[in-house]
C-alpha cells in the first residue's frame, strides 16, 4: 500500500482533476443533499487553507474564522488550485508527520490529521465524481486504508454526525462500496431527490 504522503498527493490529483471538470456546474446537486457542488468545493477548499497554519502550530482560536463562509470567490478553480497546493507543502515539510496539531477535539498527532484530510479528499472526490456523472472509482490503496482505519472506530465516527446512517450493503460487496456504506453513502443510488 502507498505511503500517506503518496495517499494524500493521490487524493489532491483526483479531487483537483474533478474541480477542472465542473465547467458551469456549480449548483447541480452532490449525494450529500445539504451541499451543492460549490458548497461541496467551498469545504474541501476551506479545510486546506487550515492546513497551513494548524500544521505551522496555530490553534483553532488564532485561526479564528477567517476561513468561514465562502473562500472560493471569483475564481473557484485558482482558489481550490492554490489552497492544495498550500496544504501539500505542509504536509511534506520535513517532519510533519510527527508535529502536534491543535485542532478543535483536541492535541492530534500530525500523520493523524493528514490522515483525516486525506480520506476527506478520496471520499469527497466520489461525491463529486457522482455528482458530475463521471467516474466514481476510488484510489484501491485509499479505499482499504480509510475502512481499516474507521471501521473500528464505526459507532464514535457516527456519533459525531459527520456521517449519516450505515447503509446495509450484501456481504460479498467489493471493498469501496463497504467503505461508502460505513460513511453513510449509499453507492451506484445516484443523487438523492431534491
Amino acid at each position: 500500500m502507498a505511503d500517506l504522503l503518496e495517499l494524500h498527493r493521490r487524493g489532491a490529483q483526483r479531487f483537483s482533476d474533478l474541480v477542472d471538470q465542473i465547467g458551469d456546474r456549480w449548483h447541480d446537486p452532490t449525494p450529500d443533499t445539504e451541499w451543492d457542488v460549490r458548497a461541496l468545493v467551498n469545504h474541501l477548499t476551506a479545510e486546506q487553507l487550515w492546513a497551513p497554519p494548524l500544521m505551522g502550530g496555530a490553534t483553532i482560536a488564532e485561526v479564528g474564522d477567517r476561513f468561514e463562509g465562502d473562500v472560493l470567490g471569483a475564481d473557484p478553480v485558482a482558489t481550490w488550485q492554490r489552497s492544495v497546493a498550500a496544504a501539500a507543502a505542509a504536509f511534506n515539510a520535513p517532519g510533519a508527520l510527527e508535529r502536534t496539531v491543535h485542532l478543535s477535539f483536541g492535541d492530534t498527532p500530525g500523520e493523524e490529521y493528514v490522515f483525516q484530510m486525506t480520506a476527506d479528499l478520496h471520499v469527497h472526490a466520489w461525491d463529486l465524481a457522482t455528482a458530475l456523472g463521471v467516474d466514481d472509482t476510488i484510489d484501491a490503496d485509499a479505499v482499504t486504508a480509510i475502512h481499516q482505519r474507521f471501521a473500528p472506530m464505526e459507532d464514535m465516527l457516527r456519533a459525531t454526525g459527520m456521517f449519516g446512517e450505515k447503509v446495509q450493503v450484501p456481504d460479498d460487496a467489493d471493498a469501496q462500496t463497504r467503505l461508502l456504506a460505513l460513511l453513510g453513502r449509499r453507492p451506484g443510488g445516484g443523487l438523492p431527490a431534491r
